[in-house]
């Protein structure tokens, strides 16, 4: 199932939209022509990516630097070393669909 999270228009290039999907924080960021969308919860310290930067489709934590892949939810630098979770995202008509997790 798709949840609507919001329009597209709302979505600006490597900037983190944030927003709840079943209950759990996510931010969905544009790169390029690209959507995706990871748990907004830093897999080191569990806080939000509230003023997170994103340079190279890469999420940037705003607390310590770490640096999480985007695409995969890896981690690609310590001190995080556990993958954020990611999130299956699309658009449609206009609108950011985000698939609920199962």
């Amino acid at each position: 199932m798709w949840l609507d999270i919001g329009a597209v228009s709302e979505l600006a290039e490597a900037v983190p939209f944030s927003a709840e999907v079943d209950g759990v924080p996510v931010v969905v960021v544009r790169c390029g022509k690209e959507l995706f969308a990871v748990e907004d919860r830093c897999t080191h310290d569990g806080e939000s990516f509230a003023g997170a930067e994103v340079e190279s489709c890469q999420l940037i934590c705003p607390r310590h630097g770490s640096r999480f892949d985007l695409r995969t939810g890896d981690p690609l630098t310590p001190p995080a070393y556990e993958p954020v979770r990611t999130y299956a995202v699309r658009e449609h008509d206009g609108r950011i669909l985000v698939e609920q997790p199962s």
